[in-house]
């Protein structure tokens, strides 16, 4: 969930800390990987052991290209880019639900926080690092994939932010140029970025894809389209949820088993595991929504894998406003430690699969430079995000790789929404997606 980070400051008027004890973990340009500052692909290793060239995006397979779009919420790059960003957040009613005067409430919440979240984005560099990781994990599993599925290729790349460029629209006039629908058919896969699915992420990028589907290849809602290219419009499916797929769970623990050799052997096995997601209103977990059950799936496959060897606890960041939020708050969490003289912690910020603001800023500016004052002495630390992972690109490629073999539409889990939910977009969305291709999984739409 990588952009609500910044939502939390929207209701608070504190001063942003200044941390002595942790700095963020941003990289400078000359340091990212190659595929984040340039387009070129390298040369790729098969299953014989042979160097072979990747697959050109001028040669077409049996049933390529195939558009690979990592869906996220997103971040500025720059602070120049707030503005638009916030204004965007707050326009969702999936995500911030503002009752009839959304339309007036949201651009003046908006206009009144830019310069405190341009502040902000200025602590941890100037800007999100999200897309420079999410073009290259993009880019990155392209590549895999061009080699292990080549009935499929080439694979394209694309990133669709939600609130922050580059954004769906942007996205699908793309795909469009690069040859994809308009008659000419093509197939796309919405690959969300958020492992674990919520109704105010991945329901809301696929709400936000299906709006621009319509307005770009329906006949109903573009007039001038021929009959051609409303026939020929690209066939989609979508990977929406995957939060305990094995590449997954070993590319936290093996970042979790890297930090925790910081902490001196003898209490090393002590050191509190602290998972930390970002929470939610308790009316939307109420509604039925299915993401605290699937990221508490996420954090026990996880202690699966590291053999329940240290004690953790599951939290939930960025609470935003007076209502009721899923607890317990990860900043309580940590202090109510420390107080209690528990020092050694490490937090792992379960739900995100690159840095972004909740981690670089939430987390090492706030969280912890406020341990370190309540005398947590540096103990208190953070797992590296996954970033740019070879483990964690690998496992996004063979999720990828097999939702193609297998000829997917979406998981059993897509077509039903949450118990309480009353949203006909929310209905129509869905029908859309799993209505795109044959479904062998007996997925049902209620």
């Amino acid at each position: 969930m990588s952009s609500h980070r910044s939502l939390q400051a929207f209701t608070k008027r504190t001063a942003t800390p200044q941390c002595l004890y942790h700095r963020p973990r941003i990289q400078p340009q000359s340091q990212w990987p190659q595929a984040c500052i340039t387009k070129s692909r390298s040369l790729a290793t098969v299953s014989n052991g042979s160097v072979a060239p990747p697959v050109t995006q001028d040669s077409t397979s049996k049933k390529g290209p195939t558009a690979m779009v990592f869906m996220n919420m997103g971040g500025p790059s720059t602070t120049d880019e707030v503005g638009g960003f916030l204004s965007r957040l707050f326009a969702d009613a999936d995500l911030i639900p503002l009752g009839p005067l959304q339309n007036y409430l949201g651009p003046l919440i908006s206009r009144r926080r830019t310069p405190k979240i341009k502040k902000q984005y200025a602590d941890i560099g100037g800007g999100s690092p999200i897309r420079k990781w999410s073009e290259y994990q993009a880019s990155e599993m392209c590549k895999i994939l061009d080699q292990t599925n080549p009935e499929s290729a080439p694979h394209k790349p694309y990133v669709a932010f939600r609130y922050a460029e580059p954004l769906t629209e942007q996205m699908y006039a793309q795909l469009l140029e690069d040859g994809f629908g308009k008659g000419r058919g093509g197939r796309a896969v919405a690959f969300t970025q958020y492992p674990q699915y919520s109704c105010s992420t991945t329901g809301s990028s696929l709400n936000e894809l299906w709006k621009w589907r319509q307005r770009m290849e329906s006949p109903s809602r573009n007039p001038n389209l021929t009959s051609v290219e409303a026939e020929g419009s690209i066939k989609w499916s979508v990977i929406d949820r995957w939060p305990t797929h094995p590449g997954l769970v070993d590319a936290f623990a093996k970042n979790i088993e890297t930090a925790l050799q910081s902490y001196p052997e003898d209490v090393r096995d002590s050191v509190v595991l602290l998972y930390s997601a970002h929470s939610l209103p308790m009316s939307v977990v109420n509604r039925g929504d299915p993401y605290p059950a699937e990221v508490a799936a996420t954090v026990w496959a996880v202690q699966q894998r590291l053999g329940h060897r240290n004690p953790y606890r599951l939290c939930w960041q960025s609470q935003v406003g007076p209502s009721a939020w899923l607890g317990a708050q990860t900043s309580d969490t940590v202090n109510n430690f420390v107080k209690k003289g528990q020092k050694d912690l490490l937090l792992i910020p379960i739900a995100f699969t690159s840095d972004h603001i909740e981690t670089l800023f939430e987390i090492d500016l706030e969280v912890i430079h406020e341990a370190n004052e309540l005398g947590a002495d540096g103990r208190v630390r953070r797992a590296e995000s996954l970033n740019g992972s070879p483990t964690f690109i690998k496992a996004l490629a063979d999720l990828a790789g097999t939702h193609l073999t297998n000829n997917e539409v979406c998981s059993r889990q897509m077509g039903l929404r949450c118990p309480g939910c009353k949203s006909e977009k929310c209905l129509a969305q869905k029908q859309f997606f799993m209505g795109q291709g044959e479904q062998n999984n007996a997925a049902v739409t209620l």
